[in-house]
């Protein structure tokens, strides 16, 4: 595999610094990264960072944006801290949540009662949509 920049910052400016485990390993002069070959690890598409620091942003904790999204809460919070994302906290209301189909999506909204009282969000994911309520809380 040819090296052609830093994996760390992306700069073209390194050396070699010896052999480990029959590979050549480099030293990036700009940042100082030691590296052996380029990153292949496995990326996350762009879309699911977007949308997990959406639903982050909506008020779901990170396990739920988990188990909606099939991406570790642990990526989720890396994201967060790595893009210093701070979600507006108020205690007036909390947001619940369903995922939805189209057709639901279109009988949800046919009801008047659903669109009185809260606000709501909706988003797709994938084939199916995310319905985000923000309810008040009742004293």
């Amino acid at each position: 595999m040819k090296i052609t920049s830093c994996p760390n910052c992306n700069s073209e400016d390194y050396i070699k610094s010896g052999i480990v485990n029959n590979r050549q390993r480099f030293k990036c002069k700009s940042c100082g990264y030691y590296f052996s070959v380029n990153k292949i690890g496995k990326k996350i598409d762009d879309y699911y960072v977007n949308k997990a620091l959406q639903l982050y942003l909506e008020g779901l904790t990170y396990r739920e944006i988990e188990r909606i999204l099939g991406i570790s809460h642990v990526s989720i919070m890396n994201w967060v801290k790595k893009y210093n994302i701070k979600r507006p906290y108020n205690s007036n209301y909390h947001p619940t949540y369903k995922i939805l189909n189209a057709s639901e999506l279109s009988d949800y909204f046919k009801d008047v009662r659903n669109l009185s009282g809260a606000g709501v969000v909706v988003t797709e994911l994938g084939d199916k949509f995310m319905l985000i309520k923000w309810e008040r809380f009742r004293d």
